[in-house]
């Protein structure tokens, strides 16, 4: 196969060193000679050195790089440091929970500026440049572009500038520091596990409020009480604590197929549980779609060899699903299809209709972000993340916003597809399907909630493209190896 751009990546930080012969997953069979395995093991290493030569560009001979190529350079240590303390606080809110930082809130930005200030300086010492440019982060400019366009001719300029300081900006300049910092399956696992570690402590919290019946939403006299987050912020709403609940799941479950250890397939697949669990207490629509979104497309491609046992599965697990649920979440799933026996979901569709007339009445530059509630019913947001985009931003920036989450998708199915037949890259297979699944499960939840500024989908985007890189920074050094191997062997 053709050397892709994508194949210039990143070495990892630090050097493992493994036995003769099973450097960057080469496998001898027992009766090759040693003279022959000393062969394969020096050209291995002429093969990452050839590798690291491709990933630079050539200053002597004037050639230059495509815009995608990244170099093998160590680095961004303690930018990733910085950037796991800043997610620690993103997530968890320490400031809300221990008293001694209290006064601290502002304990995120000053965070989040100095892992900033830290990528800035490092890249530039390293790379020359500012970042690395797939096509995700001229997309994600090309939002921030049309954002800033909007301002000037929004509803309220300053409440639009608000909007984009407070939410947009920032998720989109840590989404440039992750993907240029996460070039290891080491500082992406960690960054992954961080994520489990708080969808647990959520899940946990959300169906001990459920079992007490402490609901931090709505109403128990109008019967439109439900539970809320434990944690404010991101979860704090019941349908965006059910997204990102049901964008984590495939990659729990996905980590749990992965692992060689049975302890560690237990942890994972007992996380997926609980998440589901905490889905379905959540009593959200939007998070049952993506969750059943997910289950399908997981179906789907861990099924390929036995349709019938795929197709199995799902009737059972549906049935099994419906039996342990609350007597009230089929009525409650019920308003999906019949919006007439429920005030909000009649709303919600109101609001939808509403937004797609604006839409289309200011297509360039839209409303201003923020600004779709002085153009909506009852001064509502529109609840539906493309027709945020759309009404605030334009529908050159809803295109934009979909090709964002397209285009990670595409590249993880090739990758899924290379992988197909390769045990020793389980671990990169498996998560390449759950990262597609998540991305799926993102698309669903979304289209029921004003999310498009928040930082879930700049995270999973930033995750695909980590993984993306880390995968075509080893297969160029393996091919050679398993060229040289191959001969050598035959020799």
């Amino acid at each position: 196969m053709p050397l892709r751009p994508e194949a210039a990546d990143y070495e990892g930080i630090f050097r493992s060193r493994p036995r003769l012969g099973q450097e960057r997953g080469v496998q001898l069979p027992e009766s090759v000679p040693g003279s022959v395995a000393l062969k394969i093991a020096a050209a291995d290493e002429t093969a990452a050195s050839s590798s690291a030569v491709i990933a630079e560009p050539s200053k002597n001979k004037g050639q230059s790089t495509k815009s995608e190529n990244w170099s093998g350079r160590k680095g961004h240590a303690v930018t990733f440091v910085s950037l796991f303390i800043f997610t620690i606080i993103l997530y968890f809110r320490p400031y809300e929970s221990i008293s001694a930082l209290s006064s601290f809130t502002s304990m995120a930005f000053v965070s989040g500026i100095i892992t900033i200030l830290i990528f800035v300086v490092t890249q530039l010492m390293l790379e020359g440049n500012l970042t690395a440019r797939p096509l995700e982060v001229h997309l994600a400019l090309l939002l921030g572009l049309a954002a800033l366009l909007s301002i000037p001719m929004a509803v309220n300029p300053a409440e639009a500038w608000q909007t984009f300081s407070e939410h947009l900006l920032k998720a989109l300049l840590i989404f440039i520091v992750l993907i240029n910092v996460v070039r290891t399956q080491g500082r992406l696992k960690l960054l992954l596990l961080l994520a489990m570690a708080v969808s647990i402590y959520l899940s946990i919290n959300a169906l001990n409020d459920y079992r007490l019946g402490i609901f931090r939403i709505g109403s128990v006299e109008l019967n439109t009480a439900r539970i809320g987050g434990s944690i404010k912020g991101l979860f704090d709403n019941s349908n965006d604590l059910a997204m990102h609940l049901a964008t984590m799941i495939p990659i729990s479950f996905t980590l749990g197929l992965a692992s060689r250890n049975v302890l560690g397939k237990i942890l994972f697949y007992a996380t997926s549980l609980l998440m589901i669990a905490a889905v379905v207490v959540t009593s959200s629509r939007g998070g049952f779609l993506a969750l059943l979104a997910a289950v399908l497309v997981l179906v789907h491609k861990l099924g390929r060899r036995n349709k019938a046992i795929a197709a199995g599965t799902i009737v059972v697990g549906f049935l099994l699903f419906m039996l342990v649920a609350p007597a009230s979440y089929s009525g409650r799933l019920a308003t999906i299809f019949n919006s007439g026996g429920e005030a909000s979901a009649t709303q919600r569709t109101e609001i939808l209709k509403r937004s797609i007339v604006v839409a289309l009445r200011y297509p360039l530059f839209g409303v201003g972000l923020g600004n779709f509630h002085y153009r909506s019913v009852h001064e509502l947001e529109s609840h539906n993340a493309y027709t945020q985009v759309a009404t605030e931003m334009g529908i050159g920036a809803m295109v934009v916003y979909i090709m964002f989450m397209v285009h990670p998708l595409r590249k993880l199915r090739r990758i899924e597809r290379e992988l197909f037949d390769s045990p020793s890259q389980r671990h990169l297979y498996y998560l390449a399907i759950g990262l597609q699944t998540s991305l799926v499960a993102y698309m669903v939840a979304s289209f029921f909630g004003s999310v498009a500024y928040q930082w879930y989908v700049y995270y999973l985007v930033g995750y695909a493209i980590a993984l993306r890189r880390i995968y075509y920074q080893q297969k160029p050094r393996q091919s050679s190896v398993d060229e040289v191997g191959r001969a050598a062997l035959s020799g």
